[in-house]
C-alpha cells in the first residue's frame, strides 16, 4: 500500500494548523533538550526564532517568570494565530508575537539579552542570513541558545534507502548531507564564542516501514524530500520494495546538539 505518496499538506489551512498543533514528538524532543540547558534567569527579555505554534516559546516564557519577556518570531501566521490562543487561554501575558523572518527581523539593535532557535538551523533558507541577524538584535554578553539534528538522523532508514534501484543516490546523499555538523555549526557562529556543545541521541520506534511510511508527521515533514530523490513513475515501486525491506521493527536514530554560544 503506497497511498501515503498522494499525501498533500497545506499549511495555509487551519484544521493543518490544528493538527500539526497535536503533533509534538520532533519539536518537543529537541525543545525539551533545549529546556534542559538553556539559562534561565529573571527580566530576561527572549526571542524564539521560529516559534511555530508556541514550543518552546509559551514554555520558555512560564519558566522565565512574569518579570521577563518573550517575544516569539515566524512568517507563517496561521501558526502564529494558534501561539497567541494557547497564550490568552493559558493566560501567559509576558509573550509578544512577530510576524516576519529570520533573515530580516523587525527589531532595533542590541534589544535581546537571550535568542533561542529550536530546529532552526536545517529549516532558515540562508542560515547565515539568520545569524547575522540575530547577532545585530542581541545586546553585549547575550545568549544565543540553538538546538538542531545532526547528519546521522535516521540512518537505519536512509541505509536500506539507498540500496533500492531507481533512487538517485546522489541526491540522497545531498538530502541527508545537508543536515547539520557540530562543524559547521561552529563555522556559522564564528563571531560568537562557543560555551557549551551537548550532543546525544534519541530513538523513535516504529514497527515496520509501513508503520513509518504512513505515520503523519512523517507524511509532513518528510516524504516529499524522499520522493524528490525517485523519479514520479518509479515512486510506487520503490516505496513499495522500501516497505518490504523494512519488513521489521525499526529503531531510527535521531542525533541532537544542543549548542550555547555568547556575543
Amino acid at each position: 500500500m503506497t497511498d501515503y505518496l498522494d499525501f498533500v499538506a497545506d499549511f495555509t489551512k487551519p484544521d493543518v494548523v490544528d493538527v500539526y498543533d497535536e503533533l509534538p514528538l520532533w519539536s518537543a524532543t529537541f525543545g525539551l533538550l533545549l529546556l534542559e540547558h538553556v539559562p534561565l534567569r529573571a527580566n530576561t527579555i527572549a526571542l524564539d526564532v521560529g516559534c511555530g505554534t508556541g514550543f518552546p516559546l509559551l514554555e520558555l516564557a512560564q519558566r522565565l517568570g512574569p518579570g521577563s519577556v518573550v517575544h516569539g518570531l515566524d512568517p507563517w501566521e496561521l501558526g502564529l494565530a494558534r501561539a497567541r490562543q494557547k497564550a490568552s487561554l493559558r493566560q501567559i501575558e509576558n509573550v509578544v508575537f512577530h510576524s516576519g523572518s529570520a533573515a530580516s527581523m523587525p527589531f532595533d539593535d542590541a534589544t535581546f539579552d537571550l535568542v533561542v532557535s529550536n530546529l532552526g538551523l536545517n529549516n532558515f533558507d540562508d542560515p547565515n542570513a539568520c545569524i547575522a541577524e540575530c547577532r545585530r538584535v542581541m545586546k553585549r554578553g547575550a545568549t544565543l541558545a540553538l538546538t538542531t539534528n545532526l547528519v546521522g538522523h535516521m540512518r537505519e532508514f536512509y541505509d536500506v534507502f539507498a540500496t533500492i534501484d531507481g533512487v538517485d543516490r546522489d541526491a540522497l546523499h545531498e538530502h541527508i548531507e545537508h543536515r547539520a555538523t557540530i562543524a559547521k555549526v561552529r563555522e556559522l557562529l564564528h563571531e560568537f564564542e562557543i560555551v557549551k556543545v551537548i550532543e546525544d541521541s534519541v530513538a523513535m520506534r516504529f514497527a515496520n516501514g509501513t508503520a513509518l511510511l504512513n505515520h503523519y508527521f512523517i507524511k509532513l515533514g518528510f516524504l516529499d524530500a524522499w520522493k524528490s530523490v525517485v523519479p514520479a513513475a518509479e515512486q510506487r515501486r520503490v516505496f513499495a520494495e522500501l516497505e518490504q525491506r523494512l519488513d521489521r521493527e525499526l529503531c531510527l536514530t535521531i542525533p541532537r546538539a544542543y549548542i550555547e554560544a555568547v556575543l
